[in-house]
């Protein structure tokens, strides 16, 4: 497939782009020492960005089936693993992952852990295989190999359920930057994070998508490494991550040094602190004792894992790639782009805390009176938001470890504030949350829409439809979708790490076995695949409803909590589809030959041979 210019052109297009990008913030930079204020820092990096994305948004559309569904599967390997690693920089890893590392340290490294490692399983098992059989999307490929409608219906559903799940964490996350970048109700920012996300995706769905995301990865990689260096050049590290041992160690000691003290349930009720902030009452390093410490981390790496190789927006990525070849390579260069950032949260995290714990820094809080606390103009700004709070437990006066407490999803937003950096720099950082949730969101988004639109309208409803017809159906229910998961983020029913890791278990409990099974067993049948797809899904939704924190909440199984139930459905499903295909007769010879073709690297894409 003979390349286009403009894949031709995009070394120069996005080198012209950065430059661009970095003379912008120099520009933002002078306004603020001219005197431009904080408020409208924000709104001009937020404002900049998401026009940019727009404006590309605006350009990539189309009319022509391919390019919507897969972007014509001309994006070349290096593009594709920004794009994917942009998609996968969701709300959690931006926004929530080094808050949790903050507030719980070790344990909470088992999401890096499995987030990366998960990419193994799609590299392995999964993406070269997937890109073979030439679908357009993970129903496509599930209703192609097993046959029948049910099948596929079955593959929507699940996609459905972890998607919009997903998706309402980021657009969450986009609700909780734009509430303070732009000084709007966070119920309001939900939604003016909505209208930017569809601005990219819904005139030119998968090829506008991908150029959105090469971009918001260059924004989002900046804007998180740029306070990671400052804050080490202040306390006088030249390359940061060298350090983390010896800073993690300082923190050990500050923390002995003021002691840890957990807070009752009784005193948070007293003091009338709200739900959903943390306090810093938790060791910030230190492996827990015990083989079910062990577990609990072994387990939610394992979830994280299989989770990340069963995500449908994911997968799609790969179906966008000119061959075979170039999806394995793709998942390579993926992994390397979300390595710069995850190799990079539990420095940020770590020297965050050392911001407000060690007494030698002019930010330090702890420890200090705290009616001079309160008086800190960042404080001040965080607790109008509602993503602080101080409550003076033992009526000293005096703000202790366990009175501080903090919304884990903005640690990443307040800590240039918190370090004393110039606004810029943390408008920086707010506009490049807002192109991790974003570009997470339009590939969530358009997941759905199109699964919807293509394996569900096209494909069992009315297969005679025309292009537009298709093509209209698509967008309308990006807008459907996109206003129903607005909805339910301002509820705030959980948090972004919270409701993103229930989208992996969802995800491993209905598609993992089906999908490589699909690839690498020949018999596994229909009737298998939908045994363990809605067995895996009901399983694991019934034990998420047995131990989740706002249902039964009663005692996890061996420790498999909320965050885990998917060891559960996957165990389940595996057990179901193995049970159903051998009981079942085996599929035709001509689905089997298809699975051994698909399993090829070089020759025709299967769908072409059908």
């Amino acid at each position: 497939m003979a390349k286009s210019k403009f894949v031709q052109d995009l070394p120069r297009i996005y080198t012209i782009y950065t430059g661009g990008f970095i003379a912008f913030i120099a520009v933002m930079a002078f306004a603020e020492t001219q005197g431009l204020s904080g408020k409208n820092i924000g709104l001009c990096f937020v404002g900049f960005t998401i026009l940019i994305y727009a404006i590309i948004g605006w350009l990539a559309r189309t009319a022509e089936v391919d390019a919507y569904y897969v972007a014509g599967r001309q994006v070349p390997t290096v593009f594709n693993g920004m794009a994917t690693a942009a998609d996968w920089m969701s709300g959690a890893s931006f926004v929530a992952m080094a808050g949790g590392i903050y507030f719980n340290g070790y344990t909470y490294m088992a999401f890096v852990v499995g987030w990366t490692g998960g990419y193994v399983l799609v590299s392995s098992l999964l993406a070269p295989y997937l890109r073979k059989f030439g679908c357009y999307t993970v129903p496509d490929f599930i209703g192609t190999r097993y046959g029948g409608n049910f099948a596929r219906f079955c593959a929507v559903l699940i996609l459905l359920l972890a998607s919009f799940t997903y998706v309402t964490a980021q657009i969450n996350a986009t609700g909780t930057i734009a509430s303070r970048a732009l000084g709007i109700p966070f119920d309001v920012g939900v939604w003016v994070g909505l209208v930017s996300i569809l601005l990219c995706a819904m005139l030119g769905g998968m090829k506008s998508v991908t150029w959105s995301q090469v971009a918001q990865y260059i924004v989002l990689i900046i804007a998180y490494l740029i306070p990671i260096f400052w804050m080490s050049w202040k306390l006088g590290h030249i390359f940061p991550h060298v350090s983390l041992g010896g800073e993690v160690e300082r923190i050990v000691a500050l923390e002995a040094q003021y002691g840890l003290v957990k807070n009752s349930a009784e005193a948070l009720k007293e003091a009338k602190v709200p739900a959903g902030l943390s306090s810093m009452s938790i060791p910030h390093s230190g492996v827990p004792a015990g083989a079910m410490a062990a577990w609990k981390y072994v387990s939610l790496a394992i979830c994280m894992m299989v989770g990340t190789a069963s995500l449908p927006h994911i997968l799609m990525r790969y179906f966008t790639t000119p061959s075979v070849t170039s999806a394995r390579r793709s998942v390579a260069w993926s992994l390397f782009f979300i390595f710069l950032l995850y190799f990079s949260a539990p420095m940020l995290a770590t020297l965050s805390k050392i911001q407000l714990l060690d007494p030698n820094l002019p930010t330090a809080i702890i420890g200090k009176k705290i009616v001079d606390v309160q008086a800190i103009e960042w404080v001040k700004n965080w607790t109008a938001v509602g993503q602080v709070y101080i409550a003076d437990l033992n009526k000293d006066g005096i703000l202790q470890l366990n009175e501080w407490f903090m919304r884990d999803d903005v640690v990443v937003l307040a800590t240039p504030e918190v370090a004393g950096l110039p606004y810029v720099i943390s408008g920086l950082v707010a506009a490049g949350g807002l192109a991790a949730a974003m570009s997470t969101a339009d590939g969530l988004l358009l997941a759905i829409a199109n699964a919807v639109s293509h394996d569900i309208y096209y494909k069992m409803i009315d297969p005679r439809a025309s292009v537009l017809k298709r093509l209209t159906v698509a967008r309308v229910l990006l807008i459907v979708i996109g206003a129903a998961a607005a909805y339910v983020s301002a509820m705030r029913l959980t948090g972004i790490l919270g409701a993103v890791a229930w989208a992996f278990d969802f995800a491993m409990s209905g598609l993992f076995f089906p999908l490589v099974l699909g690839v690498w067993w020949k018999r596994a049948t229909r009737s298998g695949a939908v045994a363990g797809m809605l067995g895996g899904l009901i399983s694991g939704t019934w034990y998420l409803y047995y131990v989740g924190p706002t249902f039964m909440n009663q005692t996890p199984w061996l420790g498999i909590d909320n965050l885990r139930f998917g060891i559960i459905g996957a165990s389940v499903s595996l057990i179901c589809m193995v049970v159903v295909s051998l009981l079942t007769k085996p599929e035709s010879e001509a689905i089997q030959q298809m699975v051994d073709d698909a399993r090829i690297p070089s020759g025709k894409i299967v769908m072409t041979q059908r």
